[in-house]
């Protein structure tokens, strides 16, 4: 079997932030398989073909590129950020998993990319910069319950957390509860980020406390980072502030 299939990363949004592993891979492909947006991210060229597919697809799209792949195409699927963290790569091996047994003999490559979250981080400082976790707060494909409970946990952990999917126009409630929830197990002065657009022209970035958090404040162009208890901002005259969470806990404190 000669096809090849990459699952890549295209980073946040900027094309600098495209690794070149990524690129290289881009420029050997025939198939080019994702998301509307995403492949429309892809410079066009004389024999690659686009197969961009709707939101909510996923397996479709990965028994596709699968497909193609057994049939001798060099096909790059592609997401934004990392394709592992919420994204495409689980999508495919889950169509790996309960196709075709020749399937399982196709050469696959996962091609990392710098996800939103870190992006996020980044351009606020270093948030993340102590022990964290990511939680994807769209309920498409689990139970509000679980959510709720992962952002309890997670809070009672005093890990500082990065949020995927905060609020869509389908489920603008969702957002709100998060925040109720935050406002029951949290201190008004917590600090949040919302990055919007994060390494694009269209780039936002807020920095507020819990207490001042308003559901507004999010879309699904949003990551939302919130910073564990030991989180600190330093205010920088004629600068925006950066944010940072040490990379110690003193002795008696929970992390």
């Amino acid at each position: 079997m000669s096809g090849t299939l990459v699952i890549a990363g295209l980073g946040p949004g900027s094309d600098a932030l495209v690794t070149p592993e990524v690129s290289a891979a881009l420029a050997e492909a025939t198939d080019v398989v994702g998301y509307i947006p995403y492949v429309a991210r892809v410079p066009d060229r004389a024999g690659l073909r686009r197969h961009a597919s709707d939101n909510r697809v996923e397996l479709d799209r990965s028994r596709h590129a699968l497909a193609m792949a057994a049939e001798g195409r060099r096909v790059v699927v592609v997401s934004s950020g990392d394709p592992g963290v919420f994204a495409m790569a689980s999508a495919v091996f889950e169509a790996l998993e309960a196709g075709p047994e020749g399937w399982r003999g196709i050469e696959i490559r996962v091609l990392p990319g710098i996800t939103a979250m870190l992006a996020a981080a980044a351009a606020a400082g270093a948030p993340l910069g102590h022990d964290f976790c990511a939680i994807n707060l769209s309920d498409n494909l689990k139970p509000w319950a679980l959510i709720e409970k992962r952002l309890r946990l997670a809070v009672e952990g005093d890990f500082a957390m990065g949020f995927y999917n905060p609020r869509s126009k389908a489920r603008p409630e969702g957002f709100t509860r998060v925040l109720d929830v935050l406002r029951e197990t949290c201190e008004p002065e917590r600090l949040m980020i919302f990055a919007r657009a994060v390494s694009t022209p269209d780039q936002a970035l807020r920095i507020t406390a819990l207490k001042d958090a308003a559901p507004e404040m999010a879309d699904m162009r949003t990551v939302v980072l919130v910073g564990s208890s030991l989180t600190r901002l330093i205010a920088r005259e004629g600068q925006a502030p950066l944010v940072y969470t040490p990379r110690s806990a003193p002795e008696g404190r929970s992390e």
